[in-house]
């Protein structure tokens, strides 16, 4: 199923922490989104991927319907993106932890001299 970039954005926006300082830029035909100037998100055509490494991100892969981004098939999966199951978009309060897991180890963007 094709996704629509701009939904998923606002799906995000209402699942993330509300303490969390989300920005969004248009990348490669998508959105990323930045959680306090670090990138922790990819909303695509794919769906809505989280950055996620370690334990994270095989608990998030255990679930069913998720699976590593991977932008076209004929490119490698991806090792620290995973798209989030369709039933998780519909349900804020189930993609909340896993937002506040993918933003919970980004330090904050320091200051260019």
């Amino acid at each position: 199923m094709a996704h629509d970039p701009k939904v998923l954005q606002e799906i995000l926006t209402r699942a993330a922490a509300p303490d969390l300082e989300l920005a969004f830029r248009p990348m490669f035909g998508g959105i990323m989104g930045y959680a306090d100037g670090k990138v922790f998100a990819s909303l695509s055509n794919v769906g809505l991927a989280l950055k996620l490494a370690g334990p994270d991100r095989d608990a998030l892969l255990a679930i069913p319907g998720a699976k590593p981004l991977q932008y076209e098939p004929d490119q490698p999966p991806s090792k620290s993106y995973v798209v989030v199951p369709e039933a998780m978009l519909s349900e804020p309060g189930e993609l909340r932890p896993w937002t506040i897991r993918s933003t919970a180890g980004l330090a904050p963007k320091r200051a260019r001299r």
